[in-house]
């Protein structure tokens, strides 16, 4: 059976981006992973509000930011700059999960090249394009996740720094857009601390998927 190069690196690089981009949407679509932090973050007690009205304002300004027309954050105050920058957010919430959605779509098309052409991919060095994928992201975020844990607060700033370029509508007001005090900084660091774990383990998989595949082809 032929080999390519080509094909390795495509089906790492559609594997990394899968993975990526799925990571990413978990904390974006798994409402329950910020529920959880309402009781030990304190929020009824930080904000006077009941549990019910915070699961109320994150739930609206989230349907906004994934595609809903009307912004709202229910009991809670905001501006037209407050409500600006939740529409970049927006921005990229769903460039996130159509990214998702293509790559694997790509992915699946890859292997099915792949398969119908009768070509495998070349094994660099021994390893196939998921370890390659694993490896690769899996250093690339050990990196930034070793930087961030130095200073996340200055990381948390680099972020929008990147993400926001030339704005500071990010930086809020919590008395004019007081959804900012149902969402702490703590929350944010949580949301980091999951999406590199979850990047690790799916990395870890991928590497193990490839040695095991090496020592059992069949």
């Amino acid at each position: 059976m032929k080999t390519s190069k080509l094909l390795c690196a495509l089906l790492a690089l559609c594997a990394a981006l899968t993975l990526l981009t799925a990571a990413v949407a978990v904390p974006i679509l798994c409402r329950p992973f910020y529920y959880a932090h309402i009781g030990p973050l304190k929020l009824e007690e930080r904000t006077g509000l009941t549990e019910d009205e915070i699961k109320t304002a994150f739930n609206e300004m989230l349907d906004y930011c994934l595609g809903a027309e009307e912004f709202s954050t229910g009991v809670l105050k905001w501006s037209e700059s407050g409500k600006a920058h939740f529409t970049d957010v927006r921005v990229l919430f769903l460039l996130d999960l159509r990214a998702l959605g293509a790559s694997l779509v790509l992915l699946a098309a890859v292997l099915l090249y792949a398969r119908r052409s009768g070509r495998a991919p070349a094994r660099p060095l021994g390893r196939g394009p998921a370890f390659w994928a694993g490896a690769g992201l899996g250093g690339a975020f050990l990196l930034v996740g070793g930087l961030a844990a130095l200073d996340f607060d200055r990381a948390f700033v680099v972020f929008h720094a990147l993400f926001f370029p030339g704005k500071d509508n990010w930086l809020f007001d919590p008395r004019v857009d007081q959804i900012i005090n149902i969402l702490p900084q703590e929350f944010f660091r949580s949301c980091a601390i999951l999406i590199l774990a979850l990047l690790a383990l799916g990395c870890a998989a991928l590497i193990l998927w490839d040695i095991l595949r090496r020592k059992h082809p069949h």
